[in-house]
């Protein structure tokens, strides 16, 4: 009783200069850590039934985490949530890596990975997704005629779709049988002189028929032939798509058939399908620890909803696969931090800048940047009992036999005005199931900031390519 006495009285004892309703929130503790219990979704939840019911114009899938995926199929499943945790956190480790040297200029011998070798609208649900920093969502769509189902990750800074194929030299677990180009009669392989295989960086030649390779940075990689084919959403049949077919794969995808690449190039989904969709998509990442309910992945004009806050997207020419925005700047209890602006910009070299990518899970801010923003969080929350670091994370609290607390709300400031402020729960995650929590910010090992997936969990996200906007909310997942 009188912990909980303490929760209450925790309000009271913060500095008054900064106690209102307004800079703060509270966050519920207990149902947090209820959360981190593992709980998969039911088969009849992520297969044809819900994507097939679709009305026929409507491009919408389901999007699902990574851990209820493997859960389901019984595939690299940790059952406790702090091994979870550390394993999500050594992939996100290795994904910044990756996006780190991809985003490194080209007279520092940059190769572009994911390249190497009114308009209706559609959609999925999206799960969660990759072993080795290739994704944490999953959607499920159909290959070839009559389709197959398979999950594939959503990557937002890949530009390339690939599955596994048969016969396969090498490749990993996924928890589907692996798509059969013999069995499809919509398969075309792609000759190396066709004007698709030239919009590979890398592409090579094989007895005719063009070739692809995709290196990531932690050393996965898929290898294989490039074909057209048809994609099936729902009642959607998205024919000639560009894919690559693996023959040798590596990497520890958690059972996934491959990846949906939905970054900014040509050969992403996104880029393929070009006018069909106004090029535009957008998704909500279910919040971790949701029971029955799904994320969604959308593409095309109607998925543009009425009364978000745009940003503009920043246009990088070196890097053009990454979405890019303005960010002007980071808060904590209802104030701008003193941090220039300089510090989120791309420089003249194309370094730098603020990324947006759901493949990654904690954001990541310059080392000035992000010193500042934990200090000004850490001088709000004096009040709760600090906890040992944790993995990549410095700033943790023990809140165990806590019910609720009250923390600092937390906001992105974005050039032009917009500001986003964050729910706790995306910036106060568990580090375990007995009550660490800690501060999901982390600095990044160079200029480049991006904004992770835990911080974009429960928030509609909208991408405008076409005419250079993203926009938050107005609505939650």
């Amino acid at each position: 009783m009188a912990i909980r006495i303490h929760i209450f009285l925790l309000f009271l004892l913060l500095p008054s200069t900064s106690a209102t309703a307004f800079h703060f929130e509270d966050f519920n503790v207990e149902e947090t850590i209820a959360a981190t219990e593992l709980k998969p979704i039911k088969e009849a939840d992520t297969l044809q039934q819900s994507e097939e019911e679709e009305a026929p114009r409507l491009w919408k899938l389901k999007l699902h985490h990574r851990d209820k995926i493997t859960a389901l199929h019984n595939t690299f499943t940790l059952q406790d949530h702090r091994s979870r945790f550390n394993s999500r956190m050594r992939r996100d480790a290795r994904r910044v890596a990756s996006l780190v040297r991809r985003t490194a200029t080209r007279s520092n011998s940059y190769k572009d990975d994911d390249n190497n070798n009114d308009a209706f609208g559609f959609g999925s649900n999206v799960v969660s997704g990759t072993e080795e920093g290739s994704g944490e969502y999953f959607v499920r769509i159909g290959l070839g005629s009559p389709p197959t189902y398979q999950y594939v990750v959503v990557d937002s800074g890949s530009d390339i779709v690939w599955v596994q194929c048969q016969p396969c030299s090498q490749c990993y677990n996924q928890s589907d049988p692996l798509f059969n180009p013999a069995t499809s009669t919509s398969f075309s392989g792609v000759a190396c002189t066709s004007a698709v295989c030239d919009r590979l960086e890398n592409a090579g030649c094989n007895q005719g028929r063009c070739r692809y390779e995709v290196s990531y940075g932690d050393g996965s990689y898929t290898k294989g032939t490039l074909a057209l084919e048809t994609l099936t959403f729902g009642k959607t049949l998205v024919r000639n798509t560009a894919i690559g077919c693996g023959h040798w794969n590596q990497g520890m995808f958690v059972g996934a058939a491959g990846l949906l690449g939905l970054g900014g190039g040509p050969m992403s989904f996104v880029g393929q399908l070009g006018g069909q969709t106004g090029g535009a998509f957008g998704y909500c990442l279910v919040s971790r620890g949701s029971t029955g309910s799904s994320g969604s992945l959308e593409f095309g004009r109607e998925a543009m909803p009425v009364g978000a806050a745009w940003v503009p997207l920043i246009h990088n020419p070196l890097f053009p696969s990454f979405y890019y925005i303005g960010l002007s700047g980071l808060g904590v209890g209802g104030s701008k931090l003193n941090i220039s602006e300089e510090v989120f910009q791309i420089n003249d070299l194309g370094e730098g800048g603020v990324v947006m990518d759901t493949g990654t899970a904690v954001t990541r801010l310059p080392s000035s940047a992000y010193k500042a923003f934990r200090d000004a969080f850490v001088a709000e929350t004096t009040n709760l009992p600090r906890a040992p670091a944790v993995s990549i994370f410095d700033t943790c609290y023990d809140l165990n036999g806590f019910v609720m607390v009250r923390v600092p709300t937390v906001s992105f400031y974005f050039s032009g005005g917009p500001f986003l402020t964050l729910p706790a729960r995306n910036f106060m995650i568990p580090a375990d199931d007995v009550g660490t929590f800690c501060f999901a910010f982390a600095a990044s090992p160079s200029g480049l900031s991006i904004i992770g997936n835990i911080q974009q969990e429960g928030i509609q996200i909208s991408l405008d390519g076409a005419n250079g906007f993203v926009g938050f909310g107005p609505n939650v997942c």
